[in-house]
């Protein structure tokens, strides 16, 4: 035990030596930042005239006086002040040579960066539940205002590149959550770049992401979807969690307005039928703890935005998720989309989203919906009627008769594609969660809204 003790010891102060190495440019601002402490405990006693150890002590008095006489005092405040300068000054050094080598292209100093991490950390508990591309646009946004995200995500996707990887390898999707692991991640760009690129051509490879192959490939060396999500979150360094609703092999089914059944979540999307109802095979899939338990410790879950029946719904079609949401302490709001979708959501106001949940799960996981009141550009909605899509009309009476309150917001976001706007919405969500009763329990989410508004504020340079 006693050797165990003292190897234990050796590689401790092995570990600490490495401080020491050449080239790590941090001993000399420490050797300076103890010179300062030392030169101000010399101002100390030229000051006080005390003594501690008297041997020295007697030794520095005594040159002090025969030195500046009746000046010895000032003499040792002018060398206390210097020492703290110098001392200061070799911490910022060592802090800043510190820095250079983490984040080598920051452009923030070493308190911004603990003031942000410490901050996010005691941030609100947000639970987002979805998938697609709607789902990672929030994300963006949520990260600048805490790191104690939540995303649960939807695993049924069938189609292109994850179709083909959950065809050929038998593992769950990997589309989704990878978006949504790059909307966590940092730096964000450069990890986005690299995930989100699909290889042009090559007879396996063509369509694929990287992003999908890298997780398939952590799938294989960790033995399961989970770990291999796990593993990857660490390695891009994500504020937060992400979770995939469920590790079963599930397929969703959808019933059309004239009868017909659907299999298949790219099926249904590209079925151009309306949509009575949707479930899942098997029924009865398990769904992760750590799942429920984010749920049940969430300050506020969100559902959407994102596909209504493709999306959000197969989420909340796993019967455990959606009790405990039901029974969630917090705010539950469901963030409705811009555009319709054709086929899917054809003709739908706000209100027939909402219904659509409560149809499918009952009452209770919705109290609160966030409707988009911005126009969209004349020249965005010309492009989708061509293609069957046009605003979700925002129906405002319709929801408040339905007991929900309703948080109208000036939400698009001007691109190619019309898209919520990350920051606007993530304002709206952290505004929503600062008003209500659970949010008002927790202390500081004012703090973290003007946080927010902060880190945005300097990002653009204001």
């Amino acid at each position: 035990m006693s050797g165990s003790l003292a190897k234990r010891w050796l590689d401790y102060w092995l570990y600490k030596a490495k401080w020491l190495y050449p080239g790590m440019r941090v001993k000399r601002w420490l050797f300076l930042a103890v010179l300062g402490a030392l030169l101000s405990g010399l101002g100390v006693i030229i000051t006080t005239q005390e003594k501690i150890l008297s041997f020295l002590e007697n030794k520095i008095l005594q040159a002090s006086i025969w030195s500046f006489g009746s000046f010895a005092f000032w003499a040792g405040l002018l060398t206390i002040a210097l020492g703290i300068a110098i001392m200061l000054l070799g911490i910022r050094k060592s802090l800043g040579s510190i820095m250079d080598a983490v984040f080598p292209e920051r452009d923030f100093g070493f308190a911004e960066a603990v003031f942000q991490k410490r901050h996010l950390q005691r941030g609100p508990r947000i639970v987002v539940v979805g998938g697609g591309t709607g789902l990672s646009v929030l994300l963006k946004g949520l990260k600048k205002y805490t790191s104690n995200i939540t995303a649960i995500v939807t695993v049924a996707d069938d189609g292109g590149s994850s179709g083909r990887l959950r065809g050929e390898l038998g593992i769950l999707p990997p589309g989704d959550i990878r978006n949504c692991m790059v909307a966590l991640a940092e730096p964000e760009a450069l990890m986005d770049e690299l995930f989100q690129y699909r290889f042009p051509d090559g007879k396996t490879l063509e369509g694929h992401s990287m992003g999908n192959l890298l997780l398939a490939a952590m799938t294989n060396l960790t033995g399961s979807f989970d770990r291999a999500i796990k593993a990857m979150s660490k390695v891009l360094a994500i504020r937060g969690q992400v979770l995939p609703s469920t590790l079963e092999n599930i397929t969703l089914r959808a019933e059309t307005g004239d009868g017909k059944v659907v299999v298949g979540e790219s099926a249904i999307s590209a079925c151009g039928q309306a949509i009575k109802r949707v479930a899942l095979e098997p029924e009865d899939c398990k769904p992760l703890p750590e799942a429920l338990q984010a749920i049940k410790e969430a300050d506020l879950v969100v559902l959407g935005p994102g596909s209504l029946y493709t999306s959000v719904l197969p989420n909340l079609l796993i019967s455990e998720i959606a009790a405990e949401l039901k029974a969630a302490k917090g705010a539950k709001v469901y963030v409705c989309n811009i555009m319709t979708q054709p086929g899917e959501t054809e003709g739908y106001g706000a209100a027939d989203h909402v219904q659509a949940i409560l149809d499918h799960v009952g009452p209770g996981v919705v109290e609160h919906v966030i409707v988009n009141i911005e126009e969209v550009p004349k020249r965005l909605v010309k492009k989708y009627l061509e293609r069957g899509a046009r605003p979700v009309r925002s129906e405002r009476k319709k929801l408040e008769k339905m007991g929900l309150q309703v948080v109208p917001e000036k939400l698009v976001y001007e691109s190619d594609l019309v898209r919520h706007h990350p920051d606007k919405l993530s304002r709206a969500i952290i505004g929503l969660l600062f008003r209500t009763k659970a949010q008002q329990e927790a202390a500081g989410v004012l703090d973290f809204y003007l946080l927010g508004e902060w880190f945005k504020d300097r990002g653009q340079g204001k």
